[in-house]
């Protein structure tokens, strides 16, 4: 059996924002085409999936990497 569920304008403005942030579009660029005035509007319409958890970790972990930290030595 077919799950029924209603299709409206917003739900497809939010599948559209959730599918954009999965291909890798910048959150600023999906703002920007759905016209938000606050980034904060343009979050609750994304979903944080597996894929976009896992890249955001790998480009923070390559970010810390980079960073040397030693503790008591004076430059």
């Amino acid at each position: 059996m077919w799950d029924k569920k209603k299709i409206t304008p917003h739900s497809l403005r939010h599948s559209d924002a959730t599918d954009l942030i999965k291909a890798g579009v910048d959150l600023l660029e999906v703002q920007k085409i759905l016209g938000h005035h606050s980034i904060l509007t343009t979050a609750r319409y994304t979903h944080l999936t597996t894929e976009t958890k896992r890249t955001a970790e790998q480009a923070i972990n390559a970010l810390m990497s980079s960073f040397s930290i030693q503790w008591g030595m004076r430059t």
